[in-house]
């Protein structure tokens, strides 16, 4: 088997060339995707105009309980795949380890198409803005293709082209692309104030009067987003085995990434607040339909400082959603490549280039399976995909952890997270309720249930044919 550290020099092999700046670099560059510029007004219209803003801290505690999870795992095991690896440590490679690592892998093949064809579905409706027909169907005969899925899709191989290179070339690529998330970032900022400004200066709206228990159903409804807009912060767990001091670099990147992310959304969302207020009443419109609005951000760049503002604010949007592709492709695909490795998944994905020293196999096939997932609609990927990766993969981390000090206390740790057993502690409870309390919280099992489901059976199918766990003989004396 070969991996980044034991593999002869002649053979491919992944190099460890991340240093602790490129590593937070893709960690901020996964968090701060189109999410938050598109879902900012639906946060304040779930939990309403004085609770968004804990909805964002809120999720932004939970990121920082669930990163000390992610910073212990990543340091002791800075393998390629992250979540994959450190499953089947904990739960035994012999074991039901490798069962829960292909089920990971599995709904990974779901999920993470999912999650680009996201971020690439939200830059294509940004293309609106300059195109107002965009939106149209090209085909009568196929009115739910719109031009902007081919948009989209086009998106997914242009990011899988420009990852295909050495991972040299892709960082210098990713700081290109982090000056205009930015660039975005300080844009809604500055707008957002200059409009209170110009309003009679910033205030917090009043919002109506609810019961405690629409309260906390709207407030789990916006941490929801919140936690889905914070995840990212371990993506370089997925990187492990290209890291440059894992032990120190991979802890670091995680918290301060989720440090730096929060403080942005926190002001962002401060500074939209009287922007949103006012595009819900001043046109006599009611919040949900504001929020509904995906160009909202554009609208307030607008507003302050003219239309060429607008359309700016738009392109950056778009800019940032192209990055954050970029970033989550890179992340993830190392993860079937990883489980191909191991034998724990299709073979054809175990390769790396020979020149390139990525694995491109991996690479190429989840972008196609991205772009064709654009063709798709993904008005609820956000609920799903948050839900099937907190039951099949955050919950199955947090128990793992603790699990793990038991049973191999002697297992070095060179970051061993403070306050231990609180961090994976506060992460669960933070997950189960917005699992719990969230409105229509069985639609969302469901799924999960589906995917968890059918991959044990195509798991429990291919182990019998290969005698591994729960089917193999037991070791000869």
């Amino acid at each position: 088997m070969l991996t980044a550290s034991s593999s002869p020099d002649n053979a491919p092999h992944l190099e460890r060339r991340i240093g602790l700046r490129s590593a937070v670099l893709f960690n901020m560059l996964e968090m701060i995707g189109v999410g938050p510029f598109i879902t900012l007004p639906l946060v304040i219209a779930a939990a309403g105009f004085r609770l968004s803003t804990w909805a964002w801290l809120l999720g932004a505690a939970i990121a920082v309980a669930d990163g000390l999870v992610w910073a212990e795992l990543g340091a002791a095991f800075p393998r390629a795949g992250g979540s994959y690896a450190f499953l089947r440590e904990i739960y035994g490679p012999d074991r039901a380890g490798n069962w829960l690592g292909f089920l990971y892998v599995w709904q990974l093949s779901f999920s993470a198409p999912l999650s680009i064809a996201s971020g690439c579905i939200g830059l294509s409706s940004f293309l609106a803005w300059f195109w107002p027909g965009f939106d149209h169907a090209p085909f009568a005969a196929l009115p739910q293709l719109h031009y902007g899925n081919f948009a989209a899709a086009a998106a997914c191989l242009l990011v899988t082209w420009m990852l295909y290179r050495r991972l040299s070339i892709v960082t210098g690529l990713a700081w290109i692309l982090f000056a205009g998330v930015m660039a975005a970032i300080a844009g809604v900022i500055t707008s957002g104030f200059v409009h209170a400004a110009a309003t009679g200066g910033w205030h917090m709206p009043t919002s109506p009067g609810v019961s405690a228990a629409l309260a906390a159903s709207g407030l789990a409804q916006a941490t929801l987003i919140t936690t889905y807009d914070y995840w990212g912060y371990y993506n370089i767990t997925f990187l492990g085995s290209e890291v440059r001091q894992p032990e120190k670099t991979i802890p670091r990147a995680i918290l301060l990434s989720v440090v730096l992310v929060s403080a942005m959304y926190v002001v962002m969302n401060l500074a939209a607040l009287p922007a949103v207020h006012d595009a819900a009443t001043g046109a006599g419109r009611a919040l949900t339909q504001a929020a509904s609005r995906l160009q909202l951000v554009a609208d307030i760049s607008q507003s302050a400082f003219g239309t060429w503002a607008g359309a700016l604010m738009a392109a950056l949007v778009m800019w940032t959603a192209f990055a954050s592709v970029f970033s989550l492709l890179l992340g993830y695909s190392r993860v079937p490549y990883a489980a191909a490795r191991d034998g724990n998944y299709f073979r054809f994905l175990d390769a790396v280039h020979p020149r390139h020293h990525i694995p491109h196999r991996s690479l190429v096939a989840l972008g196609l399976v991205a772009a064709c997932f654009c063709f798709l609609s993904l008005s609820q990927v956000i609920t799903m995909l948050v839900i099937t990766r907190i039951l099949l993969q955050f919950l199955l981390q947090q128990a793992g952890v603790m699990l793990l000090r038991v049973q191999r206390p002697d297992l070095p740790r060179p970051f061993r997270m403070p306050l231990f057993p609180l961090p994976p502690l506060a992460a669960m409870a933070g997950f189960v309720y917005l699992l719990i309390y969230r409105p229509n919280a069985f639609m969302g099992f469901a799924v999960a249930g589906g995917i968890g489901l059918s991959g044990t059976i195509i798991y429990l199918v291919r182990a019998r044919g290969l005698r591994e766990w729960p089917f193999h003989s037991p070791p000869s004396p």
